[in-house]
C-alpha cells in the first residue's frame, strides 16, 4: 500500500494523579486535539515536545478511553501550546488538531500491534512501529469516516 501515514499511541493520560482521565479525553475528542500534559522543564521534556510537533500532518492516532473503547484519528494541524482554563485543568496543553471517527472501536477491531501497546502500559505519545498498524488504520479509516473528514 504506497505511502501509508504512520501510526501512533495516544494515551493522553497525565502525568498528574490529581487529573481525571476520563475527562482528558471528553475533551480531546469534543474539541477535535491530541497530545499530552506536562510542563516542559528538561531537554528530555523538550525533545519530546519537539517530536510531536514534527509528526507528520495525515498520521493516524489511536488512544483508549476509561471504558477500554478504542478511538481512532489522524492529526490534521500543527503543534500549538494549548493554556486554556479548560486545557489546563484536563493537563492536555501540548496538542495538535486531530480528526476523530465519530464512534469508539472495540479491542477485536483494532490492529493487534495498536492493542499491544496500549497493553504495554505507559503515558507517553509514540509511534507504533509495525508494518501492519498503518495499512490497517487505513482501512478503518476509509470505511468509517464520515463525509467531509479527509481521507488520504
Amino acid at each position: 500500500m504506497p505511502n501509508v501515514p504512520s501510526t501512533y499511541r495516544a494515551p493522553m493520560r497525565s502525568r498528574r494523579d490529581d487529573v481525571d482521565f476520563g475527562a482528558t479525553i471528553e475533551r480531546a475528542l469534543r474539541v477535535g486535539v491530541c497530545g499530552f500534559g506536562e510542563p516542559v522543564h528538561d531537554g528530555r521534556s523538550a525533545r519530546r515536545v519537539e517530536r510531536f510537533a514534527d509528526v507528520e500532518q495525515g498520521s493516524f492516532v489511536w488512544t483508549r478511553d476509561p471504558d477500554g473503547l478504542y478511538w481512532l484519528g489522524r492529526v490534521s494541524g500543527p503543534y500549538f501550546y494549548d493554556d486554556t482554563d479548560d486545557a489546563v485543568a484536563v493537563d492536555l496543553v501540548h496538542v495538535r488538531e486531530c480528526d476523530w471517527l465519530p464512534k469508539p472501536l472495540l479491542e477485536p477491531e483494532v490492529p493487534a500491534a495498536v492493542v499491544a501497546t496500549f497493553r504495554r502500559g505507559g503515558r507517553n505519545f509514540q509511534q507504533t512501529h509495525d508494518a501492519t498498524a498503518g495499512a490497517a488504520s487505513l482501512r478503518i479509516w476509509e470505511a468509517l469516516s464520515p463525509p467531509g473528514i479527509p481521507r488520504p
